[in-house]
């Protein structure tokens, strides 16, 4: 049965706003976006409930009298966190876009008391946008998973279960921060060869992770599982996640139980949550599967699933060092990822492999995609795969080397989905600087 929705009017890529600054080209929030956040400021109003349109954000909760909804939903919006809203499930979400939309549009009635209600997203301080219970996160590109592998496991057999089934790990909810949050370099235990013994020292090969995280919205029962032509229903939104590693320190810890504290210090998040109906038109069948790959089980396949069960996001990741702002030069691409071509996993089989067992996923729960990487230079999602594992620098515009992460450093990502025939949208940015570590414990 196909559970997906049909594209409507908010997709028209004709329709421009009374905004200007969201019908330029240019804009990651035109009228097609509208994707939430929590905000604050210094008014002393506490967090509330907004959406990105051009260069501002609309205040859903003094925008409540303007929108024709539900009281459930005006309810949700005067919480101070967004976890009411995401509780409310997939029809609840596709109802206040679609009324923000028309609060928004060229036409509105109401463009003189909605513009009232609009604040310059440089004004607010964009927040974690819900409070995270739990944080799984998955190992869902293949060209990842071998990269990694042959540089963590050289001469091994590659991980037979990957192409059967989505690989994950249960994360540190706790150290999830919103971008613009410094990273403290992290201490831990390594050593330089297998014969030694560790050492105790701030982690040398500090690295990114190009990845995408989907929020929990409606969750389900402990013992009853999601199916994957479900799944959507359960998806809150999507963002861009950053899931910082410590490669010295995974190398060491990670058998036989895999990563604890080279993972658990920090995973930065970009603070908008894009609608699953705003990326309804960069819907794409999923990565083709490699010639002689096993069949899937009943459960990760669906007809519907294989016409369009992946999204065409596009992921580019930058990196800035301390020398290069003093010199006032631009940060220089590392990275460009593309979650269609390269994850061999999509989020509705990650939903529905989470809760085959009888898993219960509750709202605001957190699922990461895992590192994204392609097949070709440039397009890895990670330093560690980027530089082969720090035998191969690369090298900035100012003539600076890097194999890893230094003090001072300062990586952003930026995601957008665009299609010939539709207005182009983004996710935002996501951006953390490295900090020193502390100096005792």
């Amino acid at each position: 049965m196909d559970r997906l929705p049909p594209m409507d009017h908010t997709h028209n890529p004709e329709a421009v706003s009374w905004l200007n600054t969201a019908n330029q080209p240019e804009s990651d929030f035109p009228l097609q976006n509208l994707p939430l956040c929590l905000f604050d400021r210094d008014s002393g109003d506490g967090p509330a409930a907004g959406m990105g349109i051009g260069d501002q954000v609309l205040n859903l909760r003094r925008a409540r009298p303007l929108l024709d909804l539900p009281a459930s939903i005006g309810e949700a919006l005067s919480a101070s966190r967004l976890n009411a809203l995401f509780a409310l499930g997939r029809p609840a979400l596709t109802a206040l876009r679609h009324a923000a939309w028309s609060l928004l549009e060229r036409d509105s009635q109401h463009s003189v008391a909605a513009r009232a209600c609009l604040v310059p997203q440089a004004d607010v301080r964009l927040l974690l946008p819900c409070d995270v219970g739990d944080y799984t996160d998955f190992f869902a590109s293949l060209h990842h998973a071998r990269n990694t592998f042959n540089l963590f496991r050289p001469g091994q057999v590659f991980l037979p279960n990957f192409q059967h089934l989505p690989i994950a790990y249960h994360g540190r909810a706790s150290s999830i921060v919103v971008s613009g949050h410094a990273l403290r370099r992290p201490l831990g235990q390594t050593r330089d060869t297998p014969v030694q013994n560790p050492k105790f020292g701030p982690t040398r090969k500090l690295d990114f992770e190009v990845e995408l995280g989907v929020y929990v919205g409606r969750g389900n029962a402990l013992g009853e599982a999601i199916s994957i032509d479900e799944a959507e229903q359960h998806m809150a939104g999507v963002s861009i996640l950053n899931d910082w590693s410590a490669r010295d320190v995974q190398a060491f810890e990670s058998q036989p139980l895999g990563p604890f504290l080279s993972k658990n210090f920090l995973s930065s998040v970009a603070p908008w949550v894009v609608s699953l109906d705003a990326l309804e038109p960069f819907r794409s069948a999923p990565a083709p599967r490699e010639e002689g790959a096993p069949p899937l089980q009943a459960y990760l396949d669906s007809i519907t699933h294989r016409a369009k069960g992946a999204f065409d996001i596009h992921i580019e990741t930058r990196l800035q060092t301390q020398a290069m702002r003093d010199q006032g030069l631009s940060p220089e691409r590392v990275s460009h990822a593309s979650a269609a071509r390269d994850l061999y996993w999509t989020p509705a089989q990650m939903f529905a492999h989470h809760t085959v067992g009888g898993c219960n996923l509750r709202t605001g729960d957190f699922l990461g995609s895992g590192t994204i990487s392609g097949p070709d230079a440039g397009t890895e999602g990670s330093l560690i795969e980027l530089t082969h594992g720090g035998t191969q620098a690369i090298t900035l515009p100012n003539g600076e080397r890097r194999t890893f992460l230094e003090d001072g450093d300062e990586v952003s990502m930026h995601a957008w989905c665009e299609r010939p025939g539709f207005r182009r949208i983004g996710l935002g940015r996501c951006l953390t600087r490295i900090t020193n570590a502390r100096s005792s414990v």
